[in-house]
């Protein structure tokens, strides 16, 4: 210290860790090369640049930097790599390379400086490869060996290399990063004892044979990345990341950055920044960027002028497709060239591939960090010879910014796919190569799709080969499906389009799904509020509101509750046609909610929803819902007067009986019980036979209404001899029941059950396949979605009239939801039933008055409109008249004949007269939620001039002394009958709807199942 200036020098001293650094101007220039660090007990000799780069928090670890050569041999490790040779392997020797005059000196001052550093050797290997010299970054020349020839022979090592997608998502919270590089890297391990001969190399100085791992052997890379990963292993992923020789500490806080550097060259390091490059991107918090270096070596590249250079080129641009929209579309030009007997020719269709991709990547989006708490947007698309996809979330800012780009070419066989199946490979590739983000995420992904194509995947259909597979595949994610139209923007924000948004299927998005995982089918509601947060963001109403809750202000009947914005308890929607379509949807075409009318639609929205004009949104969509209009009686009054019955006193005193006769076997029954409760009007559907007689109608009733609700004091039913039996007589009296029946066919003493059959055949009608042999499935879900919709007389639903508060309808329901406190629940057992009956009086005195009256206006029809187009006199095809639409159509009316009939323009399929009378009729009117009505079926001509792909086969008849299949096609909504020599590419489906059905009428050509 006595040669130290003190007082000119100014050093900085820490006490408690015992040392003293200079690191004045006056000490670089005059005594740093003395004594640049005194340490308590030791004074390094450190140099210079290590000295300066350091921050001063590190120069107790000034030590472990420097610029000086390796001169020790490292110690033998159980990393040390090891060449094994395959069997069989015969040692071989290449040819020297010529060298220039500069390669020449490097090549002598590298083995002067190994030989004395003890990392190589002289040798007399029988197996030796040459040397080559390859340009660092710093313009300075590396030596390596080429080995190929080794490598060929060498059994290879299978640890992996870490993802470098997988280190940017470790590093997505991260705010400051140190990046450390190994001085020696690869010198650092040992080549094991007794394979140093293999790894020898010759040049014109002699034959030398490595004792450290050298750059160029096959498994290097491999030994190396396990050698560090022991090193770091404690610390990898919670604060270090490494690759190779790069090692990047990460932390979110000055204080928590704690460094574990060694062993560093360092120029190549950098401290303590909140934006770094590492592995050719720029990282910074929350986002990763393409690195300008980089930019403009893609920008200075030269034209191609062979393959090799295209290969070149296109190899660099790979590792940023992450960053370019649409890759491999961009470039299929340029990938042509690199086919095998290709001739090269560069044309101006190449020059602008190669340009659009340089612009590309000097125009790259910056792409935010993956947050597993937040929701994937994942966009997809096909086209004749490549796919593509768009991986997305909302950043903070609250716009849409993408993660990462796909694009992938077909092979000659995917191209030969149907478009419907090239829609879905885009979906598939997306899921496949981003698997590590998306599946097992609690948010369900949304995919978005220009191409209307896939709704045919969601059919529940039984699925084979290829597309059987794929339905595995995608079963482990958690997603759904949406339709948007035209992509005519490119990449535009998506929650501005939520106003288009039209998820295929309604309530059955999911329904590609495999059973056990239904229940998401029908219980959108997480996915529903994902939506209608988003749409939060571009209602001004909305902002305004929840800008003042998050300013502590009271706004009288409002709450910001875990990202939802309430009023008076009930969930806000926004004003966005595309969303509050979606709600109302989930409450009437979802297959628990049963296509109910206006009234009770409105009912069971109103108990979790709510926005301005609610009712009126409801009208308008359930006036023009295309499936109640097909399958939905005439609303007509019929003639009669009504006789009503005075209203019991309390639940299930009285109930009334029918049987719904005539339906198409399914699980073994034919027919359905229905049991109502007058007072609640709660219901029970019992499927049962039509042979049933009075024991078997006392067994459903003992086992289905009984043990449930005791025994009522009066029963209403018609005179069906099941409910006339002597059996049934006796039981009445020996119970003290007494029974009470209306006049056939003219139910004027209470028409409630009468009503009731309507309904239930309704629902089974919207919701039952083409054979109608699946309805006993569909009964219990018929029986809640009746018992949860508010009844029109009584003002409440049978559910909450039973019990006292209404079910969940959905996972997402609040729990306790709609549930009464302890005094209100008694309050309701002691006034309620007084309530209800008093309401049932009242609306059976309207329901009269209403019921009398006999009027209806003819609805005025013009030649060019659309009309619906009663069936009852038209035959059906299917098994049961009850289950088949009410109406068909729409057709367009072509002329009026007459004052009271109109000529339509029906499909071929329908070979009848065309003429019908306006009784018939009724107008279609235009939908203002603009759902799409379903396109026409494709035509097929027996001589194969246009094909369509056949989806799914559910009937066989004979016409006109033909056997035709009834199908569904491929991406369109409406079925045909086809002759099977039409069907060429459907005999597979064909067969197996045989199996399935094997007494259906078969074609002869169709060979016949094996007996099992």
């Amino acid at each position: 210290m006595t040669n130290v200036n003190i007082h000119d020098n100014n050093p900085a001293i820490e006490w408690k860790k015992g040392w003293v650094t200079f690191n004045s101007e006056y000490c670089r220039d005059n005594c740093l090369h003395h004594a640049p660090q005194v340490l308590a007990g030791k004074t390094p000799d450190l140099e210079l640049k290590a000295i300066g780069i350091l921050p001063d928090i590190y120069k107790m670890y000034a030590d472990v930097f420097t610029e000086g050569e390796m001169t020790e041999l490292p110690p033998h490790r159980p990393f040390d790599i090891s060449i094994d040779l395959k069997p069989g392997a015969v040692p071989r020797h290449g040819p020297i390379y010529s060298v220039s005059v500069k390669e020449d000196k490097e090549l002598k001052k590298n083995i002067n400086n190994q030989l004395a550093a003890g990392h190589i050797q002289p040798s007399k290997s029988p197996m030796a490869s040459p040397v080559i010299f390859v340009k660092k970054k710093n313009g300075k020349l590396r030596m390596c060996i080429d080995y190929r020839k080794l490598n060929n022979m060498t059994v290879k090592n299978a640890y992996p290399l870490p993802l470098v997608k997988d280190l940017l998502i470790t590093l997505r919270k991260a705010k400051i990063f140190t990046k450390l590089d190994l001085k020696w890297g690869y010198n650092l391990v040992r080549i094991k004892e007794g394979d140093e001969w293999k790894a020898a190399f010759k040049t014109k100085y002699g034959l030398f044979e490595p004792l450290v791992m050298q750059f160029g052997l096959a498994n290097a890379p491999a030994v190396f990345m396990h050698f560090m990963n022991e090193i770091f292993r404690d610390l990898l992923g919670i604060s270090v990341v490494v690759y190779m020789d790069d090692i990047l500490i990460f932390s979110e806080t000055e204080e928590d950055h704690i460094e574990h550097i060694s062993n560093c060259t360092p120029t190549r390091n950098t401290f303590h920044v909140t934006e770094i490059d590492y592995l050719g991107l720029i990282i910074a918090p929350g986002v990763v960027k393409v690195d300008p270096a980089k930019v403009t070596k893609a920008v200075d590249w030269d034209t191609p002028e062979n393959v090799t250079d295209i290969q070149s080129f296109i190899g660099f641009l790979n590792f940023y497709g992450d960053f370019i929209e649409g890759f491999r579309n961009i470039a299929k030009p340029l990938y042509g060239l690199t086919k095998k007997d290709v001739q090269w020719k560069w044309t101006e269709k190449e020059n602008e591939a190669f340009l659009k991709l340089k612009e590309a990547l000097r125009t790259a989006p910056v792409l935010i960090q993956p947050d597993p708490e937040k929701q994937y947007f994942l966009e997809c698309d096909a086209s004749d010879y490549a796919t593509g996809a768009v991986l997305s979330q909302v950043g903070p800012d609250r716009k849409m910014h993408p993660i990462g780009f796909l694009s992938k070419s077909m092979n000659e066989h995917e191209r030969r796919y149907t478009i419907h199946n090239k829609e879905l490979l885009a979906v598939i590739r997306a899921f496949k190569l981003w698997r590590h983000l998306l599946e097992g995420t609690e948010k369900p992904v949304i995919v978005l799709s220009d191409h209307k194509n896939l709704e045919g995947w969601k059919t529940n259909v039984e699925l084979r080969g290829r597309v059987a597979r794929w339905q595995e595949t995608l079963s482990h994610y958690n997603f759904r499906i949406f339709h948007i139209p035209g992509r005519k923007n490119g990449k535009a924000d998506i929650l501005s389009r939520l106003r288009k948004l039209r998820p295929e299927g309604g309530g059955e998005s999911s329904a590609l799904l495999p059973e056990n995982l239904f229940i998401q089918a029908i219980t959108p509601d997480h996915d529903l509020e994902r939506l209608i947060q988003d749409a939060y963001i571009a209602d001004e109403y909305s902002q305004k509101v929840i800008k003042a809750l998050e300013e502590n202000e009271k706004v009288k009947h409002w709450e910001w509750d875990d990202g939802l914005l309430r009023y008076k308890g009930k969930i806000w929607i926004p004003n966005n046609k595309a969303v509050r379509k979606l709600v109302i949807e989930s409450r009437h075409d979802n297959i628990v909610a049963g296509h109910l009318g206006q009234f009770r639609t409105y009912e069971l929205l109103n108990r979790k929803y709510v926005w301005a004009s609610m009712k009126k949104s409801v009208n308008k969509y359930v006036a023009n819902c295309e499936s109640c209009i097909r399958n939905k009686h005439s609303n007509q009054v019929p003639p009669g007067l009504l006789n009503p019955i005075e209203a019991p006193d309390k639940p299930w005193e009285e109930i009334t009986f029918d049987l719904i006769t005539g339906l198409p076997e399914s699980e073994g029954f034919t027919a359905i019980l229905t049991v109502v409760d007058r007072l609640t009007k709660m219901v029970h559907f019992i499927p049962t036979t039509n042979e049933a007689n009075g024991v078997d109608v006392a067994n459903l009733f003992l086992t289905y209404v009984w043990k449930l609700h005791g025994l009522p004091r009066k029963t209403i039913s018609d005179r069906s001899p099941q409910f006339t039996s002597q059996f049934l007589k006796q039981l009445h009296k020996r119970l003290d029941i007494k029974p009470s029946f209306s006049t056939a066919y003219h139910p004027q003493t209470d028409g409630q059950t009468e009503r009731l059959n309507q309904v239930v055949e309704l629902y089974l009608r919207h919701y039952v396949s083409h054979r109608q042999d699946d309805w006993v499935g569909l009964l219990p879900l018929a029986e809640f979605a009746y018992n949860n919709g508010t009844n029109a007389s009584t003002g409440k639903t049978p559910f909450f009239a039973n019990y006292g508060f209404h079910p969940r309808f959905a996972v997402g329901d609040k729990e306790g939801q709609g549930l009464l406190i302890a005094d209100d629940h008694a309050e309701w057992l002691q006034k309620g039933y007084d309530k209800l009956k008093a309401a049932l009086t009242v609306s059976q005195e309207r329901m009269k008055e209403y019921y009398d009256r006999k009027h209806r206006a003819p609805e005025n029809i013009k030649v060019g409109d659309s009309v619906w187009l009663d069936n009852r006199n038209i035959q059906s095809q299917r098994p049961a008249r009850k289950l088949s639409a009410k109406h068909i159509g729409p057709f367009k009316v072509v002329a009026k004949v007459g004052k009271h009939a109109f000529k339509l323009e029906l499909p071929h399929t329908l070979r009848i007269h065309p003429v019908f009378p306006v009784a018939l009729l009724s107008l279609k009117k235009e939908d203002p939620y603009g759902r799409e009505p379903p396109q026409p079926p494709p035509e097929v001509t027996p001589e194969g001039d246009i094909e369509y792909e056949v989806e799914q086969v559910q009937d066989s008849r004979r016409h006109w002394g033909k056997i035709q299949y009834y199908v569904k096609w491929l991406g369109y909504n409406e079925w045909t009958w086809e002759p099977y020599e039409h069907l060429s590419n459907a005999k597979e489906m064909i067969a197996d709807f045989h199996r399935r059905h094997p007494n259906a009428l078969r074609h002869p050509q169709v060979p016949k199942p094996p007996r099992t």
